[in-house]
């Protein structure tokens, strides 16, 4: 009798525990999914925060009209589009362009070499250099220049909103680090003593990494750390698709997510000067095209396309790296744009690496550069026909590719009919519409997956792996990442302090949301399947590598106060933090002795416009002059 007891007892605390468990794992995986629309609400609220515009100086009409400085680079002229819109017939409708230099030196540039621009008596039409004080005189229309110096950048810096004022950038983190843990946490059912060290390892360095980055930020006296999240996020997700196929690979993962994170943080520092970095761009052009170069000499080819290069035991995808030499060779300040309108460098080096792909047979790469060059044409031009008709060409180059490359040819047959190619070229797309049909809301786990066993389907079907074994919201959430960066950076564009940001941070936003649409939709048959990886999701180093340098071109357009490394602090910005808004003024920062008898005095004596005025709130200054584009 004991003997039978004690069977039925074991019986039953089996059946329990068959029971219990699974039904545990799916209430952590709906917890995981109800924390991963959290954060990235939590994100989006702090990211898009109303914000106020920088301002560096202002140009006073003889009747007291200010006309705010709010960038580095100015346009003067009558156009709407000018950011110094002057509403006089004489003026041209781009007459000069205004621009400091990260060294506080302000320069105008004349556009209309014949009218120019008149100063202390004399009319210029090569650039000259402006100072605190000085009256310029543009179609007759007398403008007085009054820039601001430290004091003043402090004291607007004072009442413009820090990130992470209305939502908790530590708080966001602690539920990204349970989101973490919980993702982690799935792959108890398939522990075993071969994959324990590499599972905690890899996501016990992830976790480590983000919190040494956040710590880092906070002992430099940076404030956001928004974008940073959803990256982490991105990476978690990611780490969790690439375990459950091959928990040995975390390690390389791990080791390449530390150095995407020293490149981003080097690749801010160097954004921050714009002189040096538009020096680089001729070494990075000609290091970009020998890498494309060997590549393609020497090049190994792997799933149909020569995009891979070994050296020892190392392999990597030159292409992802080009991206970054791309970005920065296409974009340009607002005074190279005006002196030369051409893109013939830009076009040629653009043409040079589109070209080395196609004959790589790496078209989903390409179509990538190809968006991202037009992203930076209309940029620098604003030319729409111009790019309409480059768009209808390259529409006739691939018509040719398609003719001489007859498996291209059979992928975009197949395309919106997989179901009919499920064998042959729709079998890809054809299994990742069933996995994620299946993973339902919630995912059925790492442990029931299996669409991770088809080829490449950490990489060009991540997606769909994430949306089987983590559930389509999990999956959505990925992707909806990836578009709060994108609309966060197209707002930072319109105030970023240069045209160079302004471009960089543009192309770079394109090519990581080409790369998300194209993985996403290619992966159910919404688009043709090219091969592209998602960022910061799909397994491979070259890729995490890569965008964490697009992401320094994203941060770098951030103007928001100690937003960014590429933004330096106004100087006794650190005290000020430390003692609070409400402290008196320190030696840092001087109280200004100006009165109304010298506040319109010319000579070497400081103008600072807000001397007089310490408490005027930002939007009455922006709201007293003229228009602003």
């Amino acid at each position: 009798m004991q003997e039978i007891l004690t069977t039925f007892f074991q019986t039953a605390l089996q059946s329990l525990l068959h029971a219990v468990v699974p039904a545990l794992f799916t209430v952590a995986r709906i917890v995981n999914a109800v924390l991963a629309v959290v954060i990235l609400v939590r994100c989006a609220r702090s990211l898009f925060a109303p914000q106020e515009d920088e301002l560096w100086g202002v140009l006073r009409l003889e009747n007291g009209t200010d006309y705010p400085l709010i960038h580095w680079e100015n346009t003067i002229g009558r156009a709407k589009s000018c950011d110094v819109c002057v509403h006089f017939p004489s003026v041209s409708r781009q007459h000069a362009n205004l621009c400091r230099s990260d060294r506080g030196v302000w320069t105008v540039y004349p556009i209309g070499t014949a009218l120019g621009v008149r100063y202390k008596d004399a009319v210029h039409t090569a650039p000259f250099s402006i100072e605190n004080g000085d009256t310029i005189s543009i179609g007759g229309v007398t403008l007085r220049f009054f820039a601001a110096d430290d004091h003043d950048e402090l004291q607007l810096n004072r009442q413009r909103a820090k990130p992470g004022a209305k939502v908790s950038r530590a708080g966001t983190l602690w539920l990204l680090t349970l989101f973490q843990a919980l993702t982690a946490a799935q792959f108890i059912p398939v522990l075993t003593a071969d994959n324990l060290l590499p599972l905690l390892v890899g996501f016990g360095g992830l976790w480590g990494a983000m919190w040494l980055l956040f710590i880092w930020y906070r002992l430099c006296s940076r404030t956001a750390f928004e974008a940073e999240t959803l990256v982490f996020f991105l990476l978690t997700v990611g780490f969790g698709m690439i375990a459950a196929y091959s928990p040995a690979t975390l390690l390389k993962e791990l080791a390449t997510v530390v150095l995407g994170m020293v490149l981003f943080l080097f690749m801010s520092i160097v954004l921050r000067s714009l002189p040096r970095s538009m020096q680089l761009r001729w070494v990075v052009a000609a290091l970009a095209a020998g890498l494309l170069a060997f590549n393609l000499l020497f090049g190994q080819r792997i799933f149909g396309a020569k995009n891979w290069v070994s050296i020892g035991p190392i392999s990597f995808q030159p292409s992802e790296f080009v991206k970054l030499a791309f970005v920065l060779v296409g974009s340009a300040t607002l005074d190279r744009l005006f002196a030369k309108r051409n893109l013939i460098f830009t076009v040629l080096f653009s043409g040079f690496c589109i070209g080395c792909l196609a004959l790589m047979s790496d078209f989903g790469t390409a179509l990538v550069f190809f968006v991202a060059f037009l992203c930076i044409a209309f940029l620098r031009s604003g030319d729409l026909p111009s790019i309409v008709m480059v768009t209808a060409a390259a529409g006739v180059a691939g018509g040719i590719v398609l003719h001489f490359k007859p498996y291209i040819a059979q992928r975009f047959a197949a395309w919106r009919h997989v179901w009919e190619y499920t064998s042959s070229t729709g079998y890809q797309q054809s299994r990742t519409m069933s996995a994620i049909a299946s993973g339902g809301c919630f995912g059925v786990g790492p442990e029931n997956g299996w669409l991770k066993y088809l080829g490449a389907a950490n990489t060009d079907l991540a997606f769909g792996v994430v949306g089987e074994e983590f559930g389509l919201i999990v999956a959505l959430c990925c992707v909806g990442a990836i578009i709060i960066l994108a609309l966060f950076t197209l707002r930072c564009a319109a105030t970023a302090r240069s045209t160079f940001y302004t471009i960089a941070s543009c192309a770079a936003v394109a090519i990581l949301t080409t790369q998300t649409a194209l993985n996403v939709l290619g992966a159910v048959d919404v688009l043709p399947l090219t091969g592209v990886t998602f960022p910061f999701l799909s397994a491979g180093g070259s890729s995490t590598i890569a965008c964490w340098g697009l992401l320094a071109y994203l941060k770098a357009a951030d103007t928001r106060p100690a937003a960014s490394f590429t933004v330096r602090l106004p100087k006794g910005w650190r005290r000020f933090m430390k003692s609070g808004p409400d402290e008196p003024q320190t030696e840092d920062a001087p109280e200004a002795d100006i009165t109304e008898e010298n506040a319109g005095q010319a000579d070497g004596e400081r103008l600072g416009f807000f001397a007089d005025r310490p408490d005027i709130p930002v939007e009455d200054i922006f709201g007293k002059g003229g228009d602003r584009a």
